[in-house]
């Protein structure tokens, strides 16, 4: 191949790579706090928010599932669907554990203060919102 192919099949893979890398939709969530201070969790959920905040960032902000606030099933399905979404290189070992981190942060954190938090939003109101910012 020549050097001007090489360089636009470069370009097009980190166009594409970044895409991948942003979600299209601003949720309120995203406006929230980023971080949770995991320091007095146990150990394993300690690791299990470095998996957490390291997979979850490849699609969107780590803010968004830190300021939603869903039951056990609905933080399941979820992560599930996150998994299967392409390019999120989620493994079963790391769904498990991001969903681990997600139920005892929902029982520790959010349960206790619910009204601090937002709901999750449905499929049918996240795409109001992506034709209301487009």
């Amino acid at each position: 191949m020549n050097k001007t192919i090489l360089i636009t099949l470069a370009f097009l893979s980190a166009s594409l790579f970044a895409a991948a890398q942003s979600s299209n939709v601003a949720l309120p969530q995203d406006k929230g706090p980023s971080k949770v201070d995991v320091s007095s969790y146990p150990a394993e959920m300690q690791k299990d928010y470095k998996v957490f905040e390291s997979k979850c960032t490849k699609c969107h902000t780590l803010a968004r599932p830190i300021n939603t606030t869903m039951t056990q099933p609905e933080w399941a399905r979820y992560v599930k669907r996150m998994m299967h979404k392409p390019n999120s290189g989620i493994s079963d070992s790391q769904g498990k554990a991001i969903y681990d981190f997600l139920a005892y942060d929902q029982q520790t954190r959010k349960d206790k203060n619910a009204s601090a938090f937002f709901k999750s939003l449905s499929d049918e109101e996240i795409e109001k919102l992506k034709a209301q910012q487009q």
